[in-house]
């Protein structure tokens, strides 16, 4: 197949066997890629085509029952989608908003198609939606990794223990797969197009005609490539070289603040991991460590850990400590409607919290903070750990994610290490506001969101 010139072959999987058959275009189905440049979905959809002559149909199924999903996400998101469609068009590629069952979507385009080719999602619901088209269309249906460096199990054949396992095996394979890929133009435009079925502008108020949860409001920062990279930008020319020193001092800005981009596929890691290895320097070790191997060992642990989003996906070493010791004594209980609205007797906390709820993120160091705490304030575990996710979930832009289910998972012993025994949290890692109040940084930090500490 001459288009897997153009893309890894190991990153290109066949989800049926269907043949490619006589079809009108080519039907690439974008769920988790939301870009139009540094997309190996796109680049081999537009190669397949040129090999048989057809134009490109891109696809986007949106669906207002979304898992989670508010306001919030939907705003960013569709923001975002705006300018990929713009993009697209000038580059003589037919685009389609639908609003519907993504599946349905997909396979209502299917229709017509010589193939579909779509990009990859790792959370069950995403699997289940792939694993229906593949199913059920009448033609060859491709999946590509677009959202991984490394194919997840090229990289670990099974769930990695820890970080450690999975770096060893990234870092051989990483020269195989950072690098750029070309930008193809279609060889038959596909503006003029007709399509079966209705669809949804997506430079109106797409929104409007959204059933939603709207209870999250939206918050100020723009959303789509170019603002994905103009932000890929600053960072790399004012962050990156103190990358290794600021990196968890929350009263800096030493982060790059990408996770909403990459989450919603805004931007490609590649490019962001090429742009910092261009760039150098001491800051970009522990850049590519976040970006890569703690990103990716994510998607190795929703892929092969069906209980990804339960306490009981928890190594049980951990399950258990935090079992003996749920009826320890706690220095405070809260209900969920007090910890949702910050309303604890600790100010760096509902610091945390006001952060989150006010601009979609908390600052990566004081997000495993923020995470710990739930099991000093809850008498449950698995209560903790369900109210930490369900938070996370819905107020970060970045929520929803394998990286998500992993980070406040890594708070109850997740791809960490057994410690020494103590009350409240047994063998887990304890992290306290009193450890962090001795290095001296947070006040600036409280005072910006909590009117100062006590």
């Amino acid at each position: 197949m001459r288009s897997l010139e153009y893309v890894e072959r190991e990153r290109v999987q066949r989800l049926n066997s269907e043949p490619i058959r006589s079809g009108k275009y080519v039907l690439y189905w974008m769920q988790a890629a939301q870009r139009a440049v540094g997309n190996p979905a796109l680049t081999f959809a537009l190669a397949l085509a040129r090999e048989h002559r057809l134009p490109v149909v891109v696809a986007f199924g949106l669906t207002p029952r979304y898992p989670e999903a508010n306001l919030r996400h939907y705003a960013f998101m569709l923001a975002g989608l705006r300018e990929t469609a713009a993009a697209l068009r000038e580059r003589g590629v037919r685009f389609t908003l639908r609003i519907g069952d993504p599946p349905q979507v997909a396979l209502a385009l299917a229709s017509e198609a010589a193939a579909v080719v779509t990009d990859r999602g790792y959370l069950r619901h995403q699997r289940t939606w792939r694993a229906e088209v593949a199913t059920k269309a009448p033609c060859a249906v491709f999946q590509v990794e677009t959202e991984a460096v490394v194919p997840v199990e090229l990289a670990y054949p099974r769930e990695a223990a820890s970080a450690a396992v999975l770096r060893r095996r990234i870092q051989t394979l990483l020269p195989q797969f950072l690098r750029s890929l070309p930008e193809l133009e279609p060889s038959v435009p596909a503006q003029d197009l007709e399509l079966p079925g209705p669809e949804a502008d997506p430079a109106g108020d797409v929104l409007a005609e959204l059933a939603i949860d709207r209870s999250v409001p939206p918050v100020d920062l723009p959303a789509g490539t170019e603002a994905a990279r103009r932000r890929l930008a600053r960072f790399l020319e004012e962050k990156l070289p103190r990358y290794h020193l600021d990196r968890n001092d929350p009263t800096k800005d030493g982060t790059s603040g990408l996770s909403p981009y990459l989450h919603f596929g805004q931007i490609s890691p590649v490019e962001v991991a090429l742009g910092a290895k261009e760039v150098g320097g001491p800051g970009v070790e522990a850049f590519l460590e976040e970006l890569i191997v703690r990103r990716e060992l994510s998607f190795n642990f929703v892929l092969y850990n069906s209980r990804y989003d339960a306490f009981a996906g928890l190594p049980a070493w951990a399950r258990d400590s935090l079992r003996r010791h749920a009826n320890d004594p706690r220095p405070a209980l809260y209900t969920p409607e007090e910890l949702e609205e910050g309303r604890t007797d600790d100010p760096l906390w509902n610091a945390a919290q006001t952060e989150l709820r006010r601009t979609g993120k908390i600052h990566g160091y004081m997000r495993m903070y923020w995470g710990k705490q739930f099991l000093r304030w809850m008498q449950d575990p698995e209560a903790a750990f369900r109210l930490a996710l369900h938070l996370n979930n819905k107020y970060a832009l970045d929520g929803r994610d394998p990286a998500s289910c992993a980070g406040v998972g890594w708070c109850f012993g997740l791809h960490d290490r057994p410690f020494p025994e103590r009350p409240v949290f047994g063998r887990v890692r304890p992290m306290t506001g009193a450890g962090l109040r001795r290095r001296g940084l947070l006040e600036a930090y409280v005072a910006r969101w909590q009117g100062g500490l006590p």
